[in-house]
């Protein structure tokens, strides 16, 4: 088994050439391809612009397999009759691989059913990204046998992203690197990574974690993955080529046509690298030892980010003043390395009602140390502390670029239901300067209105049952207020909200009486149907009283009276005789 993983495929090297120019000449005639400051292809309207190229990708822009599917389909499958030999077919994927895959699909598809994330997307990624785990080298809980590193982000021929894990996740304290099967560099792994297997870490080397969690990273944003445009984006932002998005469609295509699973450990291996001219090893590699086993180490600044976090700078403070001239053989600074601290931008006061969206949205300004403005700077917000809450993406970060101003506005805060306090950070992606916090309150549901549905009297006799059930609709500023609290008390009088101890009543689950009514809610429509309502023997007019979350009350009448027993009055003679007789002669 050894010199199966030891030996590269030769048989498809003709077709790979082929396909490589292929592949090579609809790049060039594709509309809207350019080329950013790396010499990367990039297809305009459908990625980031070429100033944040460099920093939206989940692996950090680090090199990827090239091989290409063969030209022959796959279609139709193997079956049972045609087994296929090992290794021998780029449309075989390792069973535990492609396990991972189809039980992210199904995940994705409860959580982000808009999303239409296909597995086949994911199984295109890892093969590009790994090899599909370099086929399939993984123990029975889907953790690689061996890392899979890719080289160090140090700015030579790649990103520059200096160390942000301490060496948890790849075992280098000096850069970062690419890990796992999908290749999440730490600092996107930090927030993105997922417990895809139910074992309570997440793992970037194990592949239903990676698996889960490329899912997530891919259907962020409320991207539909069924249309193109969102399709190609969301490609884009796992690695920010022209040639990466080209290279990933096409084994879609080959996945979607095709597939069928085969042995662990039998996985036909990559040969061709996008870094082969800058000499790196497409062998996984055996790092130091990490500085803790499973958990990132905790950092003194906060760290979680969006895509990329690759091409903020190096936060080393020996830096170039901006306006002098850098001295031979160092690297000008980046916007990103000018930053000294962040500013409030005139963020108004958070507050929010459960459910609802946060009208105010935070501002946060970059500046110098001399306070100028730093424009193109990457800040992230990311939602701490004990709160269901998220931004209007449906995740708990989001990052967004200064403008010419240095200012940022972060997505639209989503209230969810839990109440109270929470944070939300502002950090420079790329730069170990202060946070900024800023608070948010979340508020409980409450209504300002209630109003009958009906206006028909709700009369009863003594030791009966009403004939109609109170209904009630809550509003709040005119729009419905769905969810909100309500209790209702049968009371003593108007000026005395006292429980009343007789006249009408409810009945709890045993059939006692009860008078007060808790833990009510108003449905979706902001409607609140109470139960059945009866009487005793007494008679008279008596009030029920519904109060809400919010202040809002309402008082309806009640009254219990005897029935009119007595007789109807017999019709008149005048009205019921005959005509009188004829006068006689």
């Amino acid at each position: 088994m050894a010199a199966q993983f030891g030996r590269l495929r030769k048989g498809a090297v003709n077709t790979t050439v082929a396909a490589v120019a292929v592949a090579a000449l609809a790049a060039s005639q594709a509309p809207g391809v350019t080329t950013d400051d790396a010499g990367r292809q990039i297809a305009t309207g459908t990625q980031p612009s070429p100033d944040t190229a460099a920093e939206d990708s989940a692996t950090g822009n680090s090199p990827y397999y090239t091989d290409l599917p063969p030209l022959h389909s796959p279609n139709p499958s193997p079956s049972a009759d045609t087994p296929v030999t090992p290794g021998t077919s780029e449309a075989g994927i390792p069973a535990t691989v492609l396990d991972a895959y189809k039980k992210a699909e199904t995940a994705l598809r409860e959580a982000k059913p808009g999303c239409n994330l296909p597995w086949q997307l994911l199984a295109a990624i890892g093969k590009v990204e790994s090899g599909q785990a370099r086929g399939g080298r993984v123990d029975a809980g889907g953790t690689t046998i061996s890392r899979i590193l890719g080289p160090q982000l140090n700015g030579n021929g790649f990103a520059n992203i200096g160390d942000t894990d301490n060496g948890a996740y790849d075992g280098d304290s000096s850069y970062d690197r690419a890990v796992g099967p999908m290749q999440f560099i730490p600092s996107t792994w930090e927030w993105a990574g997922r417990d895809g297997n139910g074992d309570g870490k997440r793992d970037p080397n194990n592949v239903y974690d990676a698996a889960l969690a490329a899912g997530h990273y891919l259907c962020r944003f409320g991207w539909d993955l069924s249309t193109q445009g969102d399709l190609d984006r969301a490609i884009l932002s796992y690695n920010n080529s022209q040639d990466y998005l080209n290279l990933v469609m096409r084994w879609l295509e080959y996945y979607r046509k095709g597939t069928h699973e085969i042995p662990d450990g039998t996985g036909t291996l990559p040969s061709d690298r996008s870094d082969d001219s800058a000499g790196a090893s497409p062998t996984p590699t055996t790092p130091v030892t990490p500085t803790t086993p499973t958990e990132p180490a905790t950092p003194t600044t906060p760290s979680s980010p969006r895509p990329g976090d690759n091409g903020g700078g190096s936060s080393s403070p020996e830096l170039t003043p901006p306006g002098t001239t850098p001295p031979p053989g160092t690297t000008p600074p980046t916007p990103t390395d000018t930053v000294h601290h962040l500013e409030d931008a005139d963020t108004a006061k958070l507050t929010a009602m459960a459910g609802d969206t946060f009208t105010e949205r935070i501002g946060t300004r970059a500046e110098t140390q001399a306070g100028k403005a730093v424009a193109k700077v990457r800040v992230r917000f990311t939602i701490t502390g004990d709160t269901d809450a998220t931004f209007s993406t449906g995740e708990k970060y989001a990052t967004a670029l200064t403008d010419s101003t240095g200012r940022v506005v972060a997505p639209a805060l989503k209230a969810g239901e839990d109440t109270g306090e929470f944070v939300v950070r502002a950090t420079v992606v790329g730069r170990a300067v202060a946070g900024l916090d800023y608070t948010a309150t979340v508020t409980e549901r409450a209504a300002d209105t209630l109003t009958r549905t009906s206006d028909t009297a709700l009369t009863c006799t003594p030791g009966g049952e009403f004939a109609d059930q109170v209904e009630v609709k809550a509003t709040y500023k005119g729009a419905v207020a769905d969810k909100v609290a309500a209790t209702a008390t049968l009371i003593k009088s108007a000026d005395d909200p006292a429980e009343n101890d007789k006249g009408p009543y409810f009945k709890d689950a045993d059939g006692k009486t009860v008078r007060t009514l808790t833990g009510l809610t108003t449905d979706a429509n902001g409607l609140l149907k109470l139960p059945k309502l009866y009487a005793d023997d007494t008679t008279g007019t008596f009030l029920l009283r519904v109060n809400t979350a919010g202040g809002a009350t309402l008082t309806v009448e009640l009254k219990v009276a005897a029935a009119d027993t007595s007789p109807s009055p017999a019709p008149s003679e005048s009205a019921s005789g005959s005509a009188s007789a004829s006068p006689t002669a």
